[in-house]
């Protein structure tokens, strides 16, 4: 059983990550259930392992945290939603690799519900939306955009982090960093794309399309 837990108010780094540790030490111990946790941060920037210091363009804009998780820099900040996505892979098929297409799927499909069409690039962590409307890139393909990240961590093969979405972020603010080390391609949200969703609306897409990618049902919210 998978317990959905929705956050209403921005809730601090610090106190999600020990939140995190804690619950995956009890789902490891089978003392709690599985837990997708959707919340929004306070404007913060977080080093994943792979981040590099010269990547950090504004480091005073922002406080900085270090995530421990895979990737590198990236934004959080309101506007955007952050699934937190605490699963038991020792149960789940201890495969890293399709763990993390999964939840690449996931995003995918939720945009889909949307009506965007969201994909994967080879070297470019995330889920990316072309946008034909922008001048082509320096090699002649369309322009593309960042919508989602993804980065996570396991520990006695139970998951968390996970990934973010942008739905109304202030956009500028990634400009503090070189979002994920990648400097050719921009970063983008629903509302940017012109549909205006919202938390809600968005918390749906994501709870319908996790059944259909992971097989299970959402047990409950709270």
């Amino acid at each position: 059983m998978v317990e959905w837990r929705i956050s209403e108010a921005p809730v601090q780094y610090d106190e999600a990550l020990s939140f995190m540790e804690a619950r995956v030490a009890q789902i490891h111990a089978g003392e709690a259930d599985e837990m997708i946790w959707l919340l929004e941060h306070p404007p913060i920037y977080t080093a994943g392992t792979s981040a590099k210091r010269a990547d950090l363009v504004d480091p005073d804009r922002f406080p900085v945290y270090e995530a421990g998780r895979g990737g590198q820099y990236t934004y959080h900040g309101p506007g955007q939603r952050i699934a937190y996505v605490m699963l038991d892979l020792n149960k789940r098929g201890r495969d890293v690799r399709k763990f993390v297409q999964q939840l690449e799927e996931w995003v995918i499909a939720a945009l889909a519900e949307f009506n965007v069409s969201g994909a994967i690039r080879d070297g470019r962590v995330g889920v990316w939306v072309t946008r034909p409307e922008k001048p082509l890139g320096a090699d002649g393909m369309p322009a593309e955009d960042k919508i989602a990240a993804i980065g996570v961590k396991l520990r006695r093969w139970v998951s968390f982090h996970g990934i973010s979405i942008n739905v109304d972020p202030d956009l500028s603010h990634f400009e503090g960093i070189i979002p994920c080390g990648i400097r050719d391609h921009g970063v983008t949200s629903l509302v940017d794309l012109g549909i205006p969703a919202t938390m809600v609306d968005l918390d749906v897409a994501l709870a319908a399309t996790f059944a259909r990618t992971f097989g299970d049902k959402p047990a409950h919210a709270r």
